[in-house]
Formats: structure tokens, C-alpha cells, sequence
């Protein structure tokens, strides 16, 4: 029926809105580190805890909500989950205690595992499995828009507006994204038929496979570039250590999102065409860690760093190829669940990153107070984000090795 297929094509973009939507929330602390450092009086490690602990709340819902979207249906998980994240926004303006938006963040980490696992849905019930990858490609680079929204325009809302104003924004497109998908999804049947003790031993043989789970923490190793630098500590980087102010600050990280955008078609293209997906993730590894090795010895205009930021963000797409690999050495079975696994395990990196970058600029800081909130040299900067070209080597090392072991 036409009116269906409307319909359809309607629900599977507003989840895929909420797919940008969620990413707007997943870098906002990059814009807003400096007024929430000024407000909370809080350290770099603590900012670290508070920004990794997203990854968290995200990766413990993956398995969850992939249930719950099965046994209750997408109108009823899909706004709810976009509430939680809503609700994980408001200890950011009515909290001066920093244990409450450090709880909040981790809704918001909860509610955002929604938005992948809903456009997956959406995609199956409503253009099947035929058409998965090109739909699924159209919603990540939807998403990957409000990534790129999510810097120098989110700046200029925060300038123009405060703290306050810009955090009521932001929900009020929260609230309105989960009335519209309520209203616009049907009721249908839900799958009562789904096992649980089946689905505990599915999760179990996942989670035992060493090749999986050595295949995974590689590629986490990997993550750096897009949930340490352009999520979060890019911005306060560039401002301090090439004296960028803060638009173009906000702006530039967010060229990694524009070229995994563009490159994620290309490279997936390239890889499938060569059988050559262990190649590209160790050629991706060694670029990037090059390409941040580079920024943190020399300076740039920001012109080239808009260009090599776009390279690193073609790069970033390893992560498609790495979760690939994951489901190859599993049944087909439980392919969906192992993808859903993989990018559980791969996200949890997130949170030892910040952790660990915010630990080692505290170690740095030169003990320099300005408004009552730290201000971190370059140096700093440069110690704590040190741990992104480590981690892209260990992860292409690791990787040669299992392609020559294979």
C-alpha cells in the first residue's frame, strides 16, 4: 500500500534522526568542557570519568535493549530510550554537586545504545534484509551529520544562548523526536517466541570465542582518534597548543566525522572488493597513529588540518571491517548477536580512554587556576593524548600478527 510504504520511509528516518540526535549527545562535552570545568570546579580525571562513563551506560544496554525492541516493540523502546537521554541532560543546569551529571551522562550513554539498535530494526521489518546495507549506510551518514552538527554549530548555539538555553534546546528536540516516533510507529506483533536460556547460551558462545574477543579488543585499541579526540578532547587541544579560538576549535574535530561520512562506502567498497579487510585495518592503524604523531610535533593551519583530520576520519571506518571480521568466525546463527556484541566491547574502550587521557593531564597540570577551574598546558594535553598513537600501533601490530598467524 502506498500509505504503508510512506509510513515506513517516515519511521526509519526519525530513527535515524535519533541516530544523529544521540551523537549530538555523545559530543557535547567537547563544547561544553570549559563552562562545565568553570561551574563544578572539577579536574581533568574527573572530566575523563565523566565523558568516558557514556561508553559505559551504552555498552551495558547494547544486549538489553536488542531484547526488549524484540519482545516490546520499537513505538515503545525507541522514546523511551530517547527520554533517558533527555532526562541524563538535566543535572548538567539543575545539579551543582558533579556526582549527579556524572550519573546523568551515563543515562544518556544508556538511553543513546537505542538509536543503532532501533535503525537496525527498522531497517529489517520494513525493507528487509536484501536492502540492510544500504539503508543502514544512508542512516549512518544521517548520523554521522549530527556528529559533525554536534561541533562549531553546537558552539555558536552555546555562545549565543549560555549553558542553560543551549541544554533546553537540546532536550526540546529530544522530546519532540520521541513524540514523533511514537506516533508515527504502528502497533505489531512482538516476538514471544524468543528463548531466554537460548539466548544466554548464544551470548555465552559469543563472549567465549577467543577470536572474537581478541579480534574486538584490538580493534578497541584503535578507537582513540574518533571517542578520545573528536568526541571530547580535541577542541581544548587545538586551543591549547595552536591557540585556536573557540569556534574554529569546536569545528575542526569534527572533519574526522565528515571523512569516515565519506569514506565509510569507499573503504567497506574497496575491502569487499579485495578480500583484503585485515590489510586496510593495519594500513588504517599505521596512518592514523602517523597522522596524530604529526599534530603533536608540529603545527598546522587549519586548512591542512581539516585535510588530515578527513584522512583520519576515512580511517575510522576500520571499525565496520574489524566487527565484520568478528562475525566470520562465528555460525550464522548469531551473526546479529556477535555485531551487537562487537560494537559493545569496541565502545567500552571509549570510557579507558577518557579515563586514562584525563588521569595523565592531571599528572601534567602545572597547577594554574583561572576562574576556579584548572587550566591544563599544552604539554599536558600533548602527555594525555599520547595514549591514542599507542594504542593505534598496539592495535596494528596486533592485527599483522594475526594476519601472518592466520
Amino acid at each position: 500500500m502506498p500509505n504503508a510504504s510512506i509510513r515506513i520511509w517516515i519511521i526509519w528516518l526519525l530513527a535515524s534522526f535519533f541516530y544523529a540526535y544521540q551523537y549530538i549527545l555523545r559530543v557535547t562535552p567537547s563544547v561544553l568542557m570549559s563552562d562545565l570545568l568553570t561551574k563544578f570546579h572539577v579536574n581533568a580525571e574527573q572530566f575523563g570519568q565523566f565523558s568516558g562513563i557514556y561508553y559505559i551506560g551504552y555498552a551495558a544496554m547494547h544486549i538489553p535493549i536488542g531484547i526488549l525492541l524484540d519482545r516490546v516493540g520499537p513505538k515503545i523502546i525507541l522514546p523511551l530510550s530517547i527520554l533517558l537521554s533527555v532526562l541524563g541532560m538535566m543535572p548538567l543546569i539543575y545539579s551543582n554537586e558533579w556526582a549527579y551529571p556524572t550519573l546523568g551522562r551515563l543515562l544518556i550513554g544508556m538511553g543513546s545504545s537505542g538509536a543503532i539498535l532501533g535503525v537496525f530494526k527498522i531497517i529489517r521489518m520494513g525493507f528487509g534484509d536484501a536492502n540492510f546495507n544500504r539503508m543502514l549506510g544512508i542512516s549512518a551518514t544521517i548520523g554521522l551529520i549530527g556528529a559533525i552538527w554536534g561541533g562549531e554549530p553546537l558552539q555558536l548555539l552555546l555562545d549565543n544562548f549560555g549553558l542553560e538555553k543551549l541544554i533546553w534546546i537540546i532536550s526540546a528536540i529530544g522530546f519532540v523526536l520521541a513524540i514523533g516516533i511514537y506516533i508515527a510507529m504502528p502497533k505489531q506483533k512482538t516476538d514471544d517466541t524468543v528463548n531466554n536460556s537460548s539466548i544466554l547460551v548464544d551470548i555465552k558462545n559469543v563472549l567465549t570465542n577467543k577470536k572474537v574477543l581478541f579480534t574486538c579488543l584490538l580493534g578497541g585499541m584503535m578507537v582513540g582518534p574518533l571517542e578520545g579526540f573528536a568526541d571530547v578532547w580535541g577542541k581544548e587541544y587545538l586551543k591549547s597548543s595552536m591557540g585556536f579560538d573557540n569556534d574554529l576549535a569546536s569545528g575542526l574535530p569534527s572533519y574526522i566525522f565528515f571523512g569516515m561520512c565519506f569514506g565509510a562506502p569507499i573503504i567497506t567498497f574497496l575491502a569487499d572488493k579485495f578480500r583484503s579487510y585485515f590489510g586496510f585495518i593495519i594500513a588504517a592503524g599505521v596512518i592514523m597513529a602517523s597522522s596524530f604523531i604529526w599534530v603533536f610535533s608540529s603545527t598546522f593551519t587549519p586548512i591542512e588540518l581539516k585535510i588530515l583530520f578527513s584522512v583520519v576520519g576515512v580511517m575510522c571506518v576500520y571499525q565496520i571491517l574489524v566487527i565484520y571480521l568478528a562475525s566470520t568466525f562465528v555460525h550464522e546463527s548469531i551473526i546479529g548477536l556477535t555485531t551487537a556484541c562487537a560494537n559493545m566491547i569496541i565502545m567500552l574502550f571509549g570510557y579507558l580512554f577518557h579515563s586514562i587521557i584525563g588521569k595523565i593531564m592531571d599528572l601534567n597540570w602545572d597547577g594554574t587556576i583561572v576562574d576556579g577551574a584548572r587550566v591544563y598546558p599544552p604539554e599536558a594535553f600533548v602527555q594525555g593524548l599520547s595514549i591514542i598513537p599507542i594504542g593505534l600501533i598496539i592495535g596494528a601490530i596486533g592485527f599483522t600478527l594475526v594476519k601472518f598467524k592466520k
